[in-house]
């Protein structure tokens, strides 16, 4: 099973710029890709250009804006006391990743005609550990990031 850095980086994109900025800047990484740049994590079946967003991977792909801009929105609402550091990141960063998986596996449910059991365990549950490690490690970081920057300016 591939593990792919894409989703660090989409959660990461959303705790470090405004919910416009992610959104857009993962929109033109699905342009770019789309236009055959190679971007995108390689495909099962060697597909590239548009027909990677196309293919069974482009559900998880064209949700990418939608999480970076939620993880974004919900990160910078939050007001309580631990909301901007770890916790909050954490929490927003979960919540963010949640539309890359649900459209991914509808996306593949519709392509592959498959039940939702089967979905669910080729698309979903060998993931959420591999998800897990990517939310933390993109809280850590963007609160890092935050703690580092209270102290410089």
């Amino acid at each position: 099973m591939p593990l792919t850095l894409q989703t660090l980086a989409v959660l990461l994109l959303g705790l470090l710029l405004s919910p416009r900025m992610a959104a857009g800047t993962l929109g033109v990484y699905l342009a770019e890709g789309a236009l055959g740049l190679p971007v995108f994590a390689p495909g099962p079946l060697g597909s590239a250009g548009f027909a990677h967003l196309i293919g069974p991977t482009g559900g998880y792909l064209l949700a990418y804006p939608m999480a970076a801009a939620l993880t974004s929105f919900l990160w910078r609402r939050m007001t309580w006391n631990a909301g901007r550091g770890f916790t909050g990141a954490a929490i927003s960063a979960a919540i963010g990743s949640l539309p890359i998986m649900a459209l991914g596996a509808v996306w593949l449910a519709v392509l592959t005609h498959a039940s939702a059991q089967s979905i669910l365990t080729i698309a979903v549950l060998p993931f959420l550990p591999g998800d897990a490690l990517k939310v933390i490690s993109a809280a850590a970081l963007a609160a890092g990031f935050v703690r580092l920057r209270r102290r410089i300016g």
